[in-house]
């Protein structure tokens, strides 16, 4: 059984997923940091492949990948990192997120055949349209048990969301607003609503919200109507701060989730 299907079958408590941006601040400090977080509870991780034009990424990872891509971080490096992955004794699910121009620059085919490797259990290409990948990626990445993790938005209509929901094996990434990656301080009554609408369609697939949770106010709404959340803008922000200690970084945002 792929590890994200497992994880969401098998969980007692919200999700705690978390981003980082693949490159920063250490180029080689990938795998120490994904174990780093396995080792503090973390559930999952997604890693960020650096891109030149970040679209739906905020200053926070939009700096980061920045930063990754002038300290020589390429795709092809970071598969060569991430096959170290599982020899360390990571057993916690591992998604990338990738823009697609550098995943087909790399060729998908190879990649997903890269990943499966590695080890890696699933892929987010946030610019890649829903009606495209069903018509040509998802048959491969299927060969190869990567699984892609759709995104849905207050803007996406019902009869669209129930249509990617049904062809998710996953779970669904719920971006809690139209706008880039942030810290946000707390979610208004808009976005509740459509938090409780999304929960009220009762859909087969599991849900984590992402964009804008950064403390205990933003955590704790989420959790209530998602099955958990995933945090990158607060945590890339610290693991800057301290220096790329992702054990003093993730020690910090947990105490933000409970205290903020």
């Amino acid at each position: 059984m792929n590890r994200i299907n497992k994880l969401f079958l098998d969980r007692q408590k919200p999700v705690l997923s978390i981003y980082f941006c693949a490159g920063t601040p250490d180029p080689e400090a990938t795998v120490d940091v994904v174990r780093t977080l396995e080792l503090r509870g973390v559930a999952m991780v997604e890693i960020g492949i650096p891109f030149s034009d970040p679209l739906a990424d905020g200053p926070v990872i939009q700096g980061a990948s920045t930063q990754a891509l002038r300290q020589g971080m390429t795709l092809s490096r970071l598969m060569g990192q991430l096959a170290g992955l599982r020899p360390a004794g990571v057993s916690i699910p591992v998604v990338l997120m990738g823009y697609l121009n550098p995943v087909l620059q790399y060729g998908f085919e190879w990649f997903c055949r890269e990943c499966k490797a590695c080890g890696v259990d699933g892929i987010i290409i946030p610019d890649l349209p829903f009606d495209e990948y069903m018509r040509d990626f998802r048959p491969t990445a299927e060969r190869y048990d990567l699984k892609f993790i759709l995104l849905i938005t207050p803007e996406t209509s019902e009869a669209r969301i129930r249509q990617i929901d049904a062809h998710t094996d996953s779970f669904l990434y719920m971006v809690s607003s139209a706008s880039v990656t942030g810290v946000q301080k707390d979610f208004d009554e808009a976005r509740q609503k459509y938090f409780r609408r999304i929960a009220d369609m009762h859909l087969r697939s599991p849900r984590l919200i992402g964009f804008g949770i950064s403390n205990r106010q933003t955590y704790e709404t989420a959790t209530r109507y998602a099955d958990g959340v995933i945090v990158g803008s607060r945590f890339v922000t610290l693991l800057e701060a301290y220096g790329g200690d992702a054990g003093k970084a993730i020690d910090a945002l947990h105490e933000a989730l409970r205290h903020d």
